[in-house]
C-alpha cells in the first residue's frame, strides 16, 4: 500500500513538499502497527506529534520519496500543475508491480500503476496520513531554517502560511525571494508588486 500527500499548497511562502510512503503490509511488526495506530492528518498533530511520528514512519516504511518544488517553478507552472506532477514524481519512487497507490483526493493522470483517490484520505489511510505528516515536516523544518536568513518574515513561527502576523511583516516589510507571486492574496494588495 503507497500513499502520497502534500504539505505547503495554501501557503504564501515556500516550497511545496510532496512525500510518498509504500508499506509492505506483510512486514510491519506489531510493534510497527502500534506505534503508526496514531498516525492521522498531519493537521489533527501538534509539531511535537509530527516530530514524534516522522521516525517512526521511516523506520516502518518500505520506502519513502519526498520532493520539493521550489516558489519559481510553483509561479512559472501554477501550483495545481507543480502538485500534480510533485505528487506523481513521489509516487512513482515508491511505487511497485502489485501495489496500491493511494493519493489525498484525487487521481494522477498518466500513472501507471493501480491507484485509488481516497477523499479525506489523510485520515482515512495510514500510507497517505504517514506522507502527510513526512511532506510537513519536512517543508516545516525548511521554513524554520530559512527564518535566519528572512528573519523580519516570522518564517519560525508561521512556516510561510498567511497568519495574521504574517501579513503584518508584509505589510510592513514587503516580500522576500521565498514568497509566491502567484498566489493570489489580500495580504499582497497593499503592496506595488
Amino acid at each position: 500500500m503507497a500513499g502520497a500527500d502534500e504539505a505547503g499548497r495554501g501557503s504564501l511562502a515556500g516550497p511545496l513538499v510532496t512525500a510518498a510512503v509504500l508499506f509492505d503490509l506483510e512486514r510491519l511488526t506489531l510493534s510497527d502497527r502500534r506505534a503508526l495506530s496514531r498516525l492521522n492528518d498531519s493537521k489533527q498533530h501538534d509539531e511535537e506529534g509530527r516530530e514524534e511520528l516522522y521516525p517512526i514512519v521511516m523506520r516502518a516504511a518500505a520506502k519513502v520519496s519526498i520532493v520539493s518544488r521550489c516558489v519559481r517553478g510553483i509561479d512559472a507552472r501554477g501550483l495545481h500543475v507543480t502538485n500534480i506532477a510533485a505528487l506523481r514524481a513521489a509516487l512513482m519512487r515508491v511505487a511497485c508491480p502489485g501495489s496500491i497507490c493511494l493519493v489525498d483526493g484525487f487521481k494522477l493522470p498518466d500513472f501507471g500503476y493501480e491507484q485509488r483517490a481516497v477523499i479525506g484520505g489523510d485520515s482515512r489511510s495510514a500510507a497517505i496520513a504517514a506522507a502527510s505528516v513526512l511532506a510537513k515536516v519536512t517543508r516545516d523544518r525548511y521554513m524554520r531554517r530559512a527564518h535566519e536568513r528572512h528573519p523580519d518574515w516570522e518564517f519560525d513561527s508561521n512556516v510561510g502560511y498567511s497568519t495574521p502576523e504574517h501579513r503584518a511583516a508584509i505589510a510592513a516589510n514587503g516580500i522576500c525571494p521565498l514568497h509566491r507571486m502567484s498566489f493570489a492574496s489580500i495580504a499582497y494588495q497593499q503592496l506595488a508588486l
